[in-house]
Parts: structure tokens; C-alpha cells; sequence
């Protein structure tokens, strides 16, 4: 595993990304703002520099950076689901927290609605995969602080998840 950082062009913002196997992954989740977006925990700045920003679906597809993309849930798969190698090793609720063995740097950011609310957050991470369900609904990856496994389920697309991009 070699670390090395990305700057998203777009705004500045310089990311951290650990190459796990055969595939580049950012190891934070994706902060970058777009128009009319309400991903922002209530614009409590400490938790959007920590977490990221949350978006829904379609926003999710669109607000990769050029050279990168929103992994399918084949993509997601290929990192396996042991959520202690993939968790931070600070963060989670309860001491929740993993050994960080890939540098993929999992933070519960929780999730949203789009009313505006926002959940768990510092207890369950929720992210975004470029793959639906059915018309209406689309995979995402999760885990939760007291969980050993990340799993799948399908969700309306008008949650609010976080983003992690994989190189192209």
C-alpha cells in the first residue's frame, strides 16, 4: 500500500488516497461544495472538515473529480468487509474504531434526508456506489461502530450518503 495526495482542482482541496490492491481510493470522503447541495450538517464546519459533505444520489454520480469516479458496488466489494481494516483508527462512537490496515481511513459521517436532517453521525458511515437497485433505489456500502462487517442495502436516492471516489 503507497499513500500519496490528491488536490481536487475544482477548489483546492488536497485528499489523501491509499492504493489498496489494484485500485487508487481516496481516503477521505468527498468535501467538494455544489450548488443548492444541503449535505453540510446543519454548516457545522468541524463535522464537514471531518466527514465530508453528503449527497444524494445523482449528485453522488456527478461530483467526482476529473480522473475519478463513484465505485460500483463491484468496486466497493474488491476492499473486502472486514470494517476493522477499513475503519479509522479514531473517530467511531463507543471505541468503535478499526486498525486502518489499508489507509482507507472509514469515518462515520452518518447520513441524511432531504429535509435537511441529519443521523448518526459518529456512529454509522454510509457511502454512495454507482450501482441501482431499481429505478428508484441504489446500493450503498455501510458500516456501524459496533459491527465487524460492512454490508449493502438499497436506498431511496434521495438520501444523503457520503462520497468516496476511486481512480480511473
Amino acid at each position: 500500500m503507497k499513500d500519496f495526495c490528491f488536490t481536487d482542482l475544482r477548489d483546492g482541496r488536497t485528499y489523501r488516497t491509499a492504493k489498496i490492491g489494484s485500485q487508487v481510493w481516496m481516503a477521505e470522503n468527498l468535501a467538494f461544495t455544489i450548488d443548492n447541495a444541503i449535505g453540510c450538517y446543519y454548516n457545522n464546519d468541524e463535522k464537514y472538515k471531518k466527514y465530508g459533505r453528503l449527497y444524494d444520489w445523482v449528485e453522488a454520480l456527478c461530483v467526482s473529480p476529473p480522473g475519478w469516479h463513484l465505485p460500483t458496488k463491484e468496486e466497493w466489494e474488491k476492499l473486502g468487509d472486514d470494517t476493522k481494516k477499513l475503519k479509522a483508527k479514531t473517530g467511531w462512537k463507543d471505541n468503535g474504531n478499526g486498525t486502518d490496515e489499508y489507509g482507507f481511513s472509514a469515518l462515520p459521517g452518518g447520513s441524511g434526508s432531504s429535509d435537511g436532517s441529519f443521523y448518526n453521525v459518529g456512529g454509522g458511515g454510509y457511502w454512495w456506489s454507482a450501482s441501482e437497485g431499481d429505478r428508484d433505489e441504489a446500493y450503498s456500502r455501510y458500516m456501524y461502530y459496533y459491527g465487524e462487517y460492512a454490508s449493502w442495502s438499497s436506498y431511496g436516492k434521495s438520501y444523503l450518503f457520503s462520497v468516496r471516489c476511486v481512480k480511473d
